[in-house]
C-alpha cells in the first residue's frame, strides 16, 4: 500500500510540475475564499488541491490547507497543496507541496515534499532514510548532510527584528525564502532552519519528519533544526530571550 501511496503522490506532483512548465495561467492569480489554514486561496492553490484530490482521495480522508476535510477513510492525508503561495504568485522560484500520509492509528507513515520550481522531490517512509530526486525523472537517492554550509534559513524573519539583530551581531547568516515545508526539506543542506510563529499542521506534518537525524527543538511558537547541538542551544537562547 505505501508504495502505491508514494507513486500517487509523485504522479500528482509531476502533473502540477509539468503543467507549470507550460506557463503560469492567468486565472491562477485570482483570489478566492479564505482556506482552512487561514490564508486566502489563489486559483493556483485550488488547482494544486484538485490535482492532489484526484490522485490521493482513494487512500483515505484528506485534510487540506485550502478546503479542510475532504472525503473519508481509515487513513488521513494532510496536504498543503501549495507551500509558498505568495512566492508562486510572484514567480519567485521557491514553492511546492507537502503531503503526509497517516496510518489507521494516526501515526505518520509516509511524507512527501516537492519543490515545483526546480523539480526536487523528497520522501521518507517512517522506517527509512530521507530520499531525494527529480519529480520528472525519479532516480532517488539518500539525501546527504552538508556540514560546511555557511547559511541558515529563518522563516518569517521579517516579523522578528530583535532576533534578526542578534543573529547579525553573532555573524550568523541566513535567508528567509518563505515556504516552511520546503525549508525543512532542505535542512540537511543548510546550517539551520528556524521557524517562529503559529505552528500549523499543514506546514509541519510531513517535512518535520525529514529532520529526525538532526538536532531539533520544538516549542509552542518555534521550531529549530540544525546539525550542531552548540548552535541549537545558541539559537534557542536568542528565541527565548525574545519571548
Amino acid at each position: 500500500m505505501r508504495d502505491l501511496m508514494l507513486q500517487a503522490a509523485i504522479e500528482a506532483n509531476r502533473e502540477i510540475y509539468n503543467t507549470i512548465k507550460k506557463g503560469f495561467r492567468q486565472e491562477w492569480h485570482k483570489e478566492h475564499n479564505q482556506g482552512a489554514g487561514g490564508d486566502i486561496s489563489s486559483g493556483f492553490d485550488l488547482f494544486c488541491e484538485a490535482t492532489f484530490i484526484k490522485y490521493l482521495q482513494k487512500f483515505g480522508e484528506i485534510d487540506s490547507e485550502e478546503s479542510g476535510i475532504i472525503g473519508e477513510g481509515d487513513r488521513k492525508i494532510i496536504i498543503d497543496p501549495l507551500d509558498g503561495s505568495s512566492n508562486a504568485d510572484a514567480n519567485f522560484p521557491y514553492y511546492g507541496s507537502s503531503v503526509a500520509f497517516l496510518d489507521i492509528d494516526g501515526l505518520l507513515e509516509l511524507a512527501v515534499v516537492c519543490n515545483f520550481a526546480n523539480g526536487d522531490l523528497f520522501y521518507k517512509f517512517v522506517d527509512s532514510q530521507l530520499m531525494v530526486g527529480k519529480v520528472d525523472k525519479g532516480n532517488f537517492q539518500i539525501e546527504q548532510s552538508d556540514y560546511s554550509s555557511k547559511i541558515g534559513i529563518f522563516e518569517r524573519a521579517y516579523a522578528y527584528a530583535p532576533i534578526v539583530t542578534k543573529l547579525n551581531s553573532a555573524n550568523i547568516k541566513f535567508r528567509s525564502p518563505g515556504a516552511v515545508a520546503l525549508s525543512l526539506a532542505y535542512a540537511h543542506r543548510v546550517n539551520f532552519v528556524i521557524f517562529k510563529g503559529n505552528l500549523r499542521i499543514y506546514d509541519f506534518a510531513a517535512a518535520l519528519s525529514f529532520c529526525e537525524d538532526l538536532k531539533v527543538s520544538i516549542s509552542e511558537d518555534y521550531v529549530i533544526v540544525t546539525h550542531s547541538k552548540e548552535l541549537l542551544e545558541k539559537l534557542e537562547k536568542f528565541l527565548k530571550e525574545e519571548d
